[in-house]
C-alpha cells in the first residue's frame, strides 16, 4: 500500500503521463470531429488530425502513436460523411486523402526520429559505462630494478603483468626482443660443453 509521502516509480510516472497525454488527444480529436462537422466539406480541417499524432510522439512507446494515427484516420474518413455537403466530390475525397497522408507521415518521420534519438542514446549510455570501467594507471609505480616485480598499494610485490592486468583491460603476450634474443644465444652458446674437454676432464 502506497503512503502518500511514498515516491512515485518511474514505471508510474511514464504511465500516468502516456495515459495524461491519451486524454489529451482524444480530446483535440473530438474538438478536431466537430470542428469538421461545423464547416462544410471542402474546407480542409481535418488535416488538423496531425496535432494529436504529434503529440503522441512525446510518449516512450511507439503504440499510443500508431492507434492514435488508426483513429484520426478512421475519422478522417468518417467526417466525409458527417460533415455538412460543400464543393465537388474529388475535391472533398483529394483533401481527405492528403489529410490521412500527411498524419502517416508525421507518425513515420516521427517513429524515426524517436528510433535514431533511442538509439543515440542508447550509444551515449554505452559509452558513459565505457568510460566508467576504464582504469587509469597513474602515480609513482614502485618496481624491483632485479626482477622486475611492482608493489602495490597493499605493500605486495607481483608480476608487472598481473599488475596491470588487475587495473586495466590489457593483457599480455610474451615475446623476446632481438637484444634479450642475441643475450640469451650468446648465453646459451657459452655454457655448451665441448664434447672432446669433457672426456678428457
Amino acid at each position: 500500500m502506497q503512503t502518500e509521502n511514498a515516491p512515485i516509480s518511474p514505471q508510474n510516472q511514464t504511465a500516468r503521463i502516456d495515459i495524461g497525454i491519451a486524454v489529451v488527444c482524444m480530446a483535440l480529436m473530438v474538438g478536431v470531429l466537430l470542428l469538421d462537422h461545423a464547416f462544410p466539406l471542402g474546407v480542409a480541417i481535418d488535416v488538423l488530425y496531425i496535432a494529436p499524432v504529434l503529440l503522441t510522439l512525446r510518449t516512450p512507446g511507439n503504440r499510443l502513436t500508431v492507434w492514435t494515427a488508426v483513429l484520426c484516420s478512421v475519422l478522417i474518413v468518417a467526417g466525409y460523411f458527417v460533415s455538412s455537403p460543400g464543393t465537388e466530390p474529388w475535391k472533398v475525397i483529394f483533401n481527405r486523402i492528403i489529410a490521412v497522408a500527411a498524419v502517416w507521415l508525421c507518425v513515420l518521420f516521427g517513429l524515426h526520429n524517436k528510433a535514431i534519438a533511442a538509439a543515440r542514446e542508447a550509444a551515449v549510455r554505452g559509452r558513459e559505462k565505457a568510460l566508467e570501467e576504464i582504469k587509469i594507471l597513474s602515480g609513482l609505480l614502485p618496481i624491483c630494478a632485479w626482477c622486475k616485480k611492482v608493489r602495490d598499494d597493499q605493500g605486495y610485490w607481483t608480476q608487472i603483468e598481473a599488475y596491470i592486468s588487475s587495473r586495466s583491460q590489457a593483457t599480455f603476450s610474451h615475446g623476446i626482443c632481438p637484444d634479450c634474443k642475441q643475450k640469451q644465444l650468446s648465453r646459451i652458446h657459452s655454457k655448451k660443453i665441448d664434447p672432446d674437454k669433457d672426456v678428457e676432464g
